[in-house]
């Protein structure tokens, strides 16, 4: 299914919408930056709440569990109900529900008070990513990819920028500064809200103009198999990506004896360079094929995944930033590579694949570190390097190719 399939045809109105989308695209990835930067106070906090609430590993546990199930299962769930009736203000209304997370977060005085209140953060992320998306691929004029990165860039901002400012804020003020986060929400709410507007009249304009019909030339089973291929690919780079994000400073402490500040700033250039590859694999793809990105980008790191484990510091420094860029470029091809293959479905494909990432990443970090505790960091890169490979399931998915605009 080509992307002009799901385009709409030249009008007017469209044209309205085409020149406001870069001004969207923008807000709708500040809002994402704004999102995973109070998604990732969570697991930086996690030091304080064990020491006020006296928990166990166990039970830090069951907090992540709870953020991650609600964070990542519920997407889909959104998806399948905003693809049949959009709600272009459900986008502030989840930055709403995280708000009330962090406030209940800020005040808890007891585990299951807590419990709830990374509940709700989660269930605002996973009310936020598929309408989000929706919106990108809606503002692009076209250019779906660089939407998407665009989009996507935003949460990795985010990401990186939540431990730092939780280190500054919460660390030192204790929790009850929670609360200051609040303040991002209701920036977000703001922002979104002027997006939902633009959502709306978006919808009235299309609602005017008498769109193809939305029609799926791939076999069932084809697309069926191409959705699980995709997954497994999903499931290779989050895993080697939550080797690097939750374990790099620990390997180049442990294999070169770095300080601990000096492997903040390596891991810093790595989520730099995640962030170039992001911002670069939509617009890649856009031009030459999602295919070939994805091709690329989850088989063309496996030479310095590879090596990796076998060179000095500044080769590993190197070939990890080589590595974050080509891996991350991958996502923003897949998604929109997915929303091709099952055209109608935004939502449904944003949050499947939204919350699948999510939830592997998650895994990933979690069985890493027990493999880790039975062996050795060292090994668990070696192991990891070989992930790549799944890469070659690339070869079995359908070629989908947009026609070049004019």
């Amino acid at each position: 299914m080509s992307e002009s399939a799901q385009a709409l045809p030249a009008s007017p109105g469209r044209g309205v919408v085409e020149r406001t989308s870069l001004g969207i695209l923008v807000a709708i990835s500040v809002s994402h930056m704004l999102n995973d930067l109070m998604q990732s106070v969570i697991p930086a906090i996690y030091p304080i709440l064990k020491d006020e609430f006296t928990l166990s590993f166990g039970q830090i546990g069951l907090i992540q569990l709870a953020f991650q199930l609600t964070a990542s299962i519920l997407q889909p769930v959104v998806g399948i109900y905003t693809d049949k009736r959009p709600q272009p203000f459900s986008l502030a209304v989840g930055m709403g529900v995280t708000l009330c997370g962090l406030l209940m977060m800020s005040v808890a005085t007891s585990y299951p008070m807590l419990l709830l209140a990374v509940a709700l953060i989660g269930m605002g992320s996973s009310i936020f990513h598929p309408e989000a998306s929706r919106v990108a691929r809606m503002a692009s004029g076209g250019r779906h990819g660089f939407a998407q990165s665009l989009f996507q860039v935003g949460g990795n901002f985010g990401s990186a920028i939540g431990p730092l400012l939780a280190a500054l804020i919460v660390l030192a003020r204790g929790q009850a500064s929670v609360a200051w986060f609040s303040l991002v929400a209701l920036a977000g709410m703001m922002i979104l809200t002027r997006v939902g507007f633009w959502y709306r009249d978006h919808q009235r304009e299309r609602a005017k103009v008498a769109a193809p019909p939305v029609v799926q030339t791939l076999p069932r089973k084809v697309v069926v198999r191409s959705i699980l291929i995709l997954a497994v690919l999903i499931f290779s780079k989050f895993f080697y990506m939550a080797a690097l994000t939750s374990y790099y400073t620990f390997y180049l402490i442990e294999t070169f004896d770095v300080s601990v500040k000096d492997s903040q700033l390596y891991l810093f250039a790595f989520l730099a360079a995640v962030a170039a590859g992001t911002i670069a694999g939509g617009p890649i793809g856009d031009r030459f094929g999602r295919k070939s990105v994805i091709w690329f980008s989850i088989l063309g790191v496996l030479p310095f995944t590879l090596l990796l484990p076998h060179v000095n510091l500044f080769w590993t420094c190197a070939f990890s930033m080589v590595i974050g860029a080509i891996l991350a470029s991958a996502f923003p091809a897949i998604i929109v590579y997915a929303q091709e293959l099952v055209p109608g479905k935004v939502g449904l494909v944003s949050g499947l694949f939204f919350g699948f990432a999510f939830g592997m990443g998650g895994i990933g970090a979690a069985a890493l570190g027990e493999l880790a505790d039975w062996t050795s960091i060292a090994f668990v890169f070696q192991i990891c390097a070989f992930l790549p490979l799944l890469g070659l399931l690339t070869a079995f998915l359908p070629n989908i190719r947009s026609p070049r605009r004019t």
